[in-house]
């Protein structure tokens, strides 16, 4: 029995990867031990957010960066510093940027919801969001006509939420922020290479902490020195009732020497063991079919995918099944982002020992019953 078990919730097999609405993700001991030191001895913060922006920086190649309470917040202390250049009179009207060059150029398609909307991230911030082109197509010239004498950045999001077909790439979405003068920001919260968008050339890049790092509650952004510089004075402003705390930062610190050590390519050979799994298995259920999938933003995630075979007839739906899954005991939660299209994924990372079968399982007496 779990502590969540001990409190009187049931328990929960995460499928669906390292989601915000099932916690992201579980620390290991040693995350967890760090986070505990940090939280039971004292720290002037601000030398300890300096000291982990330095750290941080090691493993980003930027040339400074700054700790927050989560991606989401990353974006929003990110926003206001550009739009306030770290200026105690401006910092103090946020979210009450008028008057000021304010606007934020996202690409349509990468307008998303990813649990909440994109642009009341960058509104929280005191930001304008402007949408350029269509929700399919973007062009160059869309982001060029887009760019006012009141924008202050270009805004990349790379993820499998965004529209991964017609959009513009970060490179070209690079050079017309550095045409003009302005900094390029990217989004990269659930990305797993840490240095890949520095290197590129973007002058700020955001990342979760409890994703990819399975770190506790954080997130960062890193970059350029004098952006984020502007960054960490938001603490002083909007940014207060989204501090992190030291116990979080400690865990975040831990968490990046970790993930610098793994073995990456055996973590993947074993995520796909437990994904051919799960289509051979699904496979010889009756109505159902199972394929291995690739994540959609070209990530080292696969997925085992299970929609219904037509031939077969069951007299349930797909939204049936992933109703059953969770209201059952343990609680089962896949992936739903194409549950409208009658598919729904298994994402092995989260699993434990068991799940896969459990799954396998629980699926047969759906289908069964």
């Amino acid at each position: 029995m779990n502590v969540y078990e001990e409190i009187g919730l049931k328990r929960v097999v995460n499928a669906s990867g390292r989601m915000t609405i099932l916690g992201v993700s579980t620390l290991s001991d040693e995350v967890a031990q760090a986070a505990i030191a940090g939280g039971q001895s004292y720290v002037v913060i601000e030398d300890l957010i300096d000291k982990a922006g330095e750290i941080i920086s090691r493993y980003t190649g930027g040339e400074d960066s700054c700790v927050t309470s989560s991606a989401s917040a990353a974006i929003c202390l990110t926003i206001a510093g550009l739009i306030t250049k770290g200026n105690k009179v401006l910092m103090d009207r946020l979210p009450n940027s008028d008057g000021l060059a304010n606007e934020i150029v996202i690409q349509k398609g990468h307008s998303v919801h990813y649990g909440a909307p994109m642009p009341t991230m960058i509104r929280l911030g005191g930001g304008v969001p402007v949408e350029a082109g269509t929700a399919n197509e973007v062009v160059p010239e869309d982001i060029e006509g887009a760019i006012t004498d009141k924008t202050v950045a270009l805004f990349y999001v790379k993820s499998h939420h965004c529209v991964q077909k017609g959009m513009v790439s970060l490179e070209v979405m690079r050079d017309i922020a550095h045409r003009h003068g302005l900094p390029l920001m990217v989004d990269a919260a659930a990305e797993e290479d840490f240095r890949k968008y520095i290197a590129l050339g973007a002058d700020l890049v955001v990342y979760s902490g409890a994703k990819a790092l399975e770190a506790t509650t954080s997130g960062f952004v890193t970059g350029k020195k004098q952006y984020i510089d502007w960054v960490k004075k938001q603490y002083h402003g909007i940014g207060r009732p989204m501090k992190i705390g030291k116990e979080c930062i400690m865990g975040l610190l831990k968490a990046l020497e970790r993930y610098e050590n793994k073995d990456h390519e055996k973590e993947v050979r074993e995520n796909r063991e437990k994904v051919r799994y799960l289509c051979e298995e699904i496979g010889k259920i009756p109505g159902l079919k199972a394929q291995e999938i690739q994540d959609e933003a070209g990530r080292a995630i696969y997925r085992a995918r299970v929609t219904l075979d037509p031939a077969v007839e069951i007299g349930c739906t797909m939204e049936e099944i992933n109703r059953q899954l969770r209201q059952g005991n343990p609680s089962i939660y896949a992936r739903t982002e194409f549950l409208n299209l009658g598919k729904i994924d298994f994402d092995p990372r989260p699993m434990v020992e068991g799940d896969k079968e459990l799954i396998v399982k629980r699926l047969k007496e759906i289908i069964g019953g």
